[in-house]
């Protein structure tokens, strides 16, 4: 019983992880994007699609990485090149993945999907309590792990981690040492679309095998909301994703128990969690401001 939460709460963490890993590269370059949503959302119907048509879990996978980075070059291309808002196109991009999933998926409801099969190792996988947690998930719960120990590396470990922070701290100073700040923020952008396009096919190719209009329900939110609780700190954003599925699956177990709570309260837990951390956080204005980036969402002209 034990074993089989733990699992449901890894399964239920895992996107949330892969789409907040992905915003805080971006958000590390000091560009914010709130359209993490609408790329999850782009990604699941994508992932969804192509491994219906195709019947490989894995080329839906790569395409819904794939348009997950390109949405987010539409984002780069406005904010990036044509200097608008980040807030106002970030949201903007939100409300066109939601629209044109809805569309795009209209032909899959009902449809029943192809799952990205858990991996299995004779041996280790039958270990008693702990097999199946370590040794029998989907592969993607390892490559989120890989992920946040490979950027928390980047990051704080890499010549090419310290110059991506460096654009985020003080894009005018990286500017000046001869630093491309564009091109930077444009990797770091479609690093962050790629991943939130990864956490997308996690939800419609191993978390549920259907296609549902609006599924990612606001776990692209919660995603940018981890960012912050973990101060912009990979191993935090991990420690975080993890709390937040605790959430998610702990009110879907009192719901089963019969708990005499109105439901509807239940399932916005995790959205009430998210509020209450952000408000205590904010309470803290040096540990807001100690690792938050400078030059986070301010937009940049270099001189001609």
């Amino acid at each position: 019983m034990i074993e089989q939460i733990l699992i449901t709460i890894a399964t239920a963490a895992t996107p949330l992880l892969i789409a907040a890993i992905g915003e805080l590269v971006v958000e590390r370059s000091g560009v914010l994007n709130l359209g993490v949503e609408g790329m999850m959302i782009m990604g699941a119907v994508t992932g969804f699609g192509v491994a219906l048509t195709t019947g490989s879990p894995w080329l839906g996978v790569f395409a819904a990485i794939l348009v997950g980075a390109l949405f987010s070059l539409l984002f780069g291309f406005l904010t990036l090149t044509l200097v608008t808002n980040q807030v106002a196109t970030g949201l903007a991009l939100t409300l066109l993945g939601l629209g044109l999933s809805g569309m795009i998926g209209e032909a899959f409801v009902g449809q029943p999907g192809v799952k990205l099969a858990a991996i299995y190792i004779p041996g280790l996988t039958d270990i008693p309590f702990v097999g199946r947690l370590l040794f029998g998930q989907d592969p993607l719960f390892y490559v989120s792990i890989l992920l946040t120990v490979g950027v928390a590396w980047f990051l704080f470990r890499t010549r090419a981690g310290l110059t991506l922070r460096s654009v985020g701290d003080n894009h005018g100073s990286a500017h000046a040492l001869g630093i491309n700040v564009i091109g930077i923020r444009y990797l770091a952008v479609m690093f962050g679309g790629a991943c939130a396009g990864l956490a997308g096919a996690f939800l419609s190719l191993v978390y549920t095998t259907q296609w549902i209009e609006n599924m990612s329900a606001g776990r692209g939110w919660i995603a940018l909301a981890l960012v912050v609780f973990a101060s912009w700190r990979p191993l935090r954003v991990l420690a975080g994703a993890y709390l937040f599925g605790a959430v998610s699956i702990g009110q879907l177990h009192a719901q089963a128990l019969g708990i005499g709570i109105p439901s509807q309260l239940l399932s916005a837990l995790p959205y009430l969690a998210t509020i209450l951390v952000l408000v205590l956080i904010s309470r803290n204005r040096r540990l807001t401001m100690i690792n938050t980036p400078a030059s986070l969402g301010r937009p940049f002209v270099p001189d001609r």
